[in-house]
């Protein structure tokens, strides 16, 4: 038995804050941002829009996508590391949302490398035997814990959800994933825990730019082509790469070592920012609806994060 995409769903909030919107919040300017990141607006959640209400119009678009019910689904499990509560979890709020009647559900904190993680583990349960259909959430607010006075994280960050249903097949859809971690590295970015942490710090994302960015462009890089080698292929075998939306400068690097041609790089983060956990489902989502995606398409799906997390999903779509 094997996992294989059924269905997938996205969700963006109404509200787009451009770069020329953020000059009158910080110091900066819209060329800064966009030299540096790529990212030319982000979409903002309501004051009353939480992590929960995003991930099930997620949800219910990646459920009808899959054409099934929600009764249907047997285990939600959602990447969020702006969850609307400590507990019950996100996932038990968006479960309720949507009817999943006896579901079970549960939270899963990789950060930026969420959503592969959630692949990861759901493969594990459908090859089991255990399930026969998931749903897979990545949804965050990031705008609910920058530091709307820090230039180098406020322009990066963006809120959204992205949905997949994962449901039993008798043929190779999720054909391998690798996921690993560098816990040692935790303090390069990280969200403290008012009244738990030791430092009493706000709420408020802390990072390190220039470490993530040197880590990441590494080992980002090394995970994907191992994933290549292990399984004796080379990026012209792909139809799409689909990395974590984070920095333009990062997803050039890595399609130059590869070496791979931008045009089979999906990007959506010059519209959406770095959204996460939210980033690569949200990507695949609308590849699949503007038709790049198509089935039979060779995917390699590759995220980092907070943690730090790295992750890798090799898929046939």
């Amino acid at each position: 038995m094997f996992a294989k995409i059924a269905g997938t769903g996205s969700y963006l909030p109404e509200k787009i804050l451009t770069n020329q919107d953020l000059e009158s919040i910080v110091d900066t300017t819209d060329e800064w941002i966009t030299t540096r990141t790529g990212i030319k607006q982000r979409h903002i959640a309501a004051e009353n829009e939480t992590a929960a209400d995003m991930g099930a119009q997620a949800a219910q678009q990646a459920l009808s996508a899959a054409n099934l019910l929600a009764t249907q689904i047997e285990l939600i499990i959602v990447a969020t590391a702006t969850p609307d509560r400590i507990f019950p979890s996100t996932a038990c709020l968006i479960q309720a949302k949507l009817g999943c009647k006896d579901a079970a559900a549960f939270d899963l904190s990789a950060a930026c490398s969420g959503f592969v993680y959630l692949l990861s583990v759901a493969d594990q349960y459908i090859k089991s035997g255990k399930y026969k259909n998931i749903l897979i959430i990545g949804t965050e607010t990031y705008s609910k814990i920058v530091d709307w006075n820090d230039r180098n994280t406020c322009v990066l960050f963006g809120d959204g959800a992205g949905a997949v249903v994962l449901s039993a097949a008798d043929e190779p859809g999720i054909i391998d994933t690798h996921i690993t971690a560098m816990g040692e590295q935790a303090d390069i970015l990280y969200l403290p825990n008012a009244g738990l942490d030791i430092d009493p710090a706000p709420q408020k994302l802390c990072m390190q730019g220039k470490e993530v960015f040197k880590l990441a462009v590494n080992n980002f890089t090394n995970l994907v082509l191992q994933t290549l080698e292990k399984h004796q292929l080379c990026a012209d075998d792909l139809a799409w790469l689909v990395p974590h939306q984070a920095n333009i400068r990062i997803i050039e690097s890595l399609a130059k070592r590869l070496p791979m041609p931008m045009e089979k790089v999906l990007v959506t983060l010059h519209e959406q920012g770095n959204t996460s956990a939210a980033s690569i489902p949200l990507a695949l989502d609308n590849a699949v609806r503007s038709g790049k995606i198509v089935r039979g398409d060779l995917l390699l799906l590759a995220a980092f994060g907070g943690g730090i997390t790295w992750g890798s999903a090799l898929i046939t779509y």
